[in-house]
């Protein structure tokens, strides 16, 4: 029998955030570039859209008229899936059937009143204000005392179903901690108790003495594919000092997260000559007033785009049924995603 190899054999990797599985068969496409080429589409947009209900000055579908603002802009969402007026309720039938209400507070936030710009094209000064916002945002949301969870995301990109190019994000603030970060509070604090360190901090130890997996850094911050990823280009900022949340962040930190990203996304747009679409979202403690001394903050990146700029990976058959899976490994995506930096 030959001796195992990552790079060879199909193999199973562990999340340690989660505590679920990846299914790995590098033997079926060991180069992220190989496959067919198609031509993409130009996406030229101008500075400024008429007809877009983010641009500054333009009115919304709720009849709101935008300000003209000159930086970033924040708003409730008019379409939000979580309402704040919501009232306590819950149905069961036979402990089998449940629901419980869920309020919480939508918000949108326009990264640039340039609706022509995405974060990679954005200036470092202009998401450092993007940062800021976040800390506001975030540390705002959560003194309220209803929200138990602030979730801040991006989806970029149409093939994301981002429903408007110009640049911006997300915040859902609820009054449950929603499953993806329930997870990670459960691993992370059973870590921290036994371990009396940072999961992540100790993660982070590892990939910087093996440094196959990482992309970048700085003096505060590590980009890297992750040893368990699922996306085919999937990258995590992970923070060098061990802090629970946004609102935690000092100036110096802030300045660092601004450059790390801007390094992330441009990046992706070069992997294939295109904006690159991803969904990306910051984990960061809940805020239910109880201590996390286990919560690391950290950023997900998860990008779509396989092969191309219009082959997606989809979730379907196996991954649906049984758990996900992935061909390139994620040593020979950080090692594509190094090149282009």
């Amino acid at each position: 029998m030959p001796t195992f190899d990552l790079a060879e054999h199909p193999h199973r990797r562990y999340n340690p955030l989660t505590g679920e599985w990846v299914l790995v068969s590098p033997h079926r496409s060991k180069r992220p570039w190989q496959g067919q080429q198609e031509e993409t589409v130009c996406d030229e947009r101008l500075a400024y859209d008429e007809t877009c209900y983010l641009c500054p000055t333009n009115t919304r579908a709720n009849g709101e008229q935008n300000p003209d603002y000159p930086a970033t802009y924040v708003f409730d969402n008019d379409f939000g899936a979580l309402q704040e007026a919501t009232p306590v309720g819950s149905f069961e039938k036979g402990g089998l059937i449940r629901a419980e209400s869920e309020r919480g507070i939508c918000r949108v936030i326009c990264f640039s009143p340039r609706h022509d710009l995405t974060l990679a094209d954005m200036e470092v000064a202009d998401i450092r204000k993007v940062v800021d916002l976040w800390q506001q945002q975030y540390l705002e949301l959560g003194s309220l005392d209803f929200i138990r969870y602030v979730q801040i995301f991006e989806n970029k990109g149409a093939i994301m179903g981002c429903s408007n190019p110009h640049p911006h994000g997300q915040i859902w603030a609820q009054s449950t901690v929603p499953v993806e970060p329930a997870k990670e509070t459960k691993q992370q604090e059973a870590y921290f108790e036994v371990n009396r360190r940072s999961l992540l901090q100790d993660y982070l130890t590892l990939e910087l003495e093996e440094k196959s997996r990482v992309i970048s850094e700085n003096d505060h911050f590590v980009a890297l594919v992750p040893f368990w990823a699922v996306w085919p280009f999937e990258t995590i900022i992970i923070s060098k000092r061990h802090f629970q949340h946004i609102g935690q962040m000092d100036e110096a930190e802030k300045d660092a997260y601004s450059h790390i990203i801007k390094s992330v996304t441009t990046t992706y747009d070069r992997v294939f000559g295109v904006s690159f679409p991803y969904s990306s979202g910051i984990h960061q403690s809940p805020t239910d007033g109880q201590d996390y001394p286990g919560w690391h903050f950290h950023m997900h990146f998860y990008p779509p785009l396989l092969r191309s700029a219009t082959v997606k990976k989809f979730m379907v058959g196996y991954e649906m049924m049984g758990n996900p899976q992935r061909d390139i490994t994620p040593e020979a995506a950080a090692d594509l995603l190094r090149s282009l930096l």
